[in-house]
């Protein structure tokens, strides 16, 4: 496959991932068409991605070729997916956020309980988990069919101007980034929710210990 994506630069990859809008990922009998996707640039120029610092053991498929699926469990909890873009030795990544599912309805409830249908695939987690994608897709090809993902260009092409921008989610670096696209008005779209930082406890008074018990 000869997608343009596969061959755009790692610097280009916030419009890869606008471009990455109304296309299909099927996995395990379900199909999913995406609705928000959030781009990740690579080493030195983006604070908010994996790859920041330079290839790790886990970031390494990051660095390339694209075409390939990046997994991670975040919080101890679940897994997110990205699609790997840029040309190889130029980390970056887009993360599949949220979307429709267009095919494999009964799995997916399966997967994901009795949920209206907007929020089968509405979250990165969700859409992991509606696609029964396990940590085995790490590092597997999601263009040519050999691996259990499979990305495949979209039946009803998006207009710019049905695409929205904003901010990214869940991250504490560059969160202001407007790296984040999504389909403007669908319903499957994930909830924004602006990072909010952490409050380090105020120091104790001087010759005090803080705290709630003192006699």
């Amino acid at each position: 496959m000869d997608h343009a994506w596969l061959r755009a630069p790692a610097a280009h990859v916030a419009e890869t991932a606008r471009t990455l809008l109304g296309w299909e990922v099927a996995a395990n009998g379900v199909r999913i068409r995406l609705t928000e996707v959030e781009a990740y640039a690579g080493t030195g120029e983006d604070p908010a991605s994996h790859a920041h610092r330079g290839p790790t053991p886990r970031t390494k498929v990051m660095f390339g070729p694209a075409g390939h699926a990046y997994t991670y469990f975040v919080f101890g909890v679940h897994w997110c997916l990205n699609l790997v873009c840029g040309r190889a030795g130029e980390a970056a990544a887009v993360l599949l956020r949220a979307g429709e599912v267009v095919d494999g309805w009964d799995l997916a409830r399966q997967r994901r309980g009795e949920v209206p249908d907007r929020d089968l695939a509405r979250g990165p987690a969700r859409l992991v988990v509606a696609l029964g994608v396990t940590a085995a897709a790490n590092g597997t090809s999601v263009i040519d069919g050999s691996g259990p993902l499979l990305v495949t260009p979209p039946t009803r092409p998006v207009v710019p101007s049905a695409v929205s921008a904003g901010p990214r989610v869940g991250v504490a670096a560059a969160h202001d980034v407007p790296w984040r696209f999504w389909l403007t008005g669908d319903p499957t779209v994930s909830p924004y929710r602006r990072h909010v930082p952490r409050r380090r406890p105020a120091p104790a008074a001087p010759g005090r210990v803080g705290g709630a018990g003192e006699g």
